[in-house]
């Protein structure tokens, strides 16, 4: 039986994350040491005390999540993975944890990946929106509908995916997706429209800091977002990882296609378990 795991993206994130890792791991500690020092502030202050609401800032919450994810995968003895994906920002965690990226290197590229996301957040303002119970497919063909930008941004599994772009787009496909028979179509509080076209000033931004990074073949297939399949060749995990700001995650068929190839077990590693969740209600 085939071990996959599995790392999550923004919203897994809470006060006191991390901390048990900290206090029990020499590993984790010097790590976590490390990333402060990368950072050139104390980020595990914020993430082991909070405020919840400084760690809600996305030049915060990106590298919180990436340290915790790849720390706690250093710390798990029989960290063996046959195959491996993150949702989002997860997909660089899965990247460091497998050795396509080193630690420092990979943190480097979350912070950059946060600050750029929030600047593009703040001069091109957007929103995103979860539909539940309406079918991908009519979601799309509502997107294309609709004045201004909105996209199928996150396909988190059969009967919720979530849109992304303009406010008002998305304000308007909300509208015509409940007419259309979704069960519920929730703004959520996000600070952008992550994971659409309004992220290319930071995708733009990303490239540079991509093309200097050293990407080794991992040590197990990665399955990207961008396409769902996998991956070990170091060029093309390079150019999947800078498309994926733009472009949705599509973790449904990622999950399938584990599936398909072997998975029996998932693992999800790093803060919360809302991966598990997403992954019953795809493959039970």
């Amino acid at each position: 039986m085939k071990k996959a795991y599995v790392f999550p993206g923004q919203g897994s994130q809470f006060p006191g994350m991390a901390k048990d890792l900290y206090d029990t791991h020499e590993t984790a500690r010097r790590m976590m040491e490390e990333a402060n020092r990368i950072l050139g502030f104390r980020i595990t202050d914020i993430m082991f005390d909070g405020p919840a609401e400084d760690l809600r800032q996305t030049k915060v919450t990106q590298p919180a999540i990436f340290i915790h994810s790849v720390v706690q995968a250093a710390c798990t003895p029989d960290f063996r993975p046959d195959m491996a994906a993150g949702h989002s920002l997860g997909e660089f965690s899965a990247l460091a944890a497998t050795g396509s990226i080193s630690f420092e290197e990979g943190l480097k590229l979350v912070s950059v990946r946060a600050r750029a996301m929030q600047k593009a957040c703040e001069s091109t303002p957007g929103t995103m929106a979860a539909v539940l119970a309406l079918p991908a497919g009519r979601i799309e063909e509502i997107c294309l509908s609709c004045e201004g930008i909105v996209v199928a941004a996150n396909y988190n599994c059969d009967g919720q995916t979530v849109i992304s772009g303009e406010s008002k787009a998305v304000e308007e496909a909300c509208m015509k997706m409940k007419e259309a028979g979704a069960r519920r179509c929730l703004i959520l509080p996000v600070g952008g429209a992550f994971h659409s076209p309004l992220m290319e000033p930071a995708r733009a931004e990303l490239a540079a800091v991509i093309e200097r990074t050293t990407f080794k073949a991992p040590s197990c297939p990665v399955y990207q977002n961008v396409t769902a399949l996998p991956y070990t060749d170091p060029e093309e995990i390079r150019r999947n990882l800078l498309s994926q700001l733009t472009s949705p995650v599509r973790w449904t068929q990622s999950v399938r296609n584990m599936a398909a190839d072997g998975a029996g077990e998932f693992h999800e590693t790093g803060p919360g378990k809302v991966l598990q969740g997403l992954i019953t209600k795809i493959i039970g």
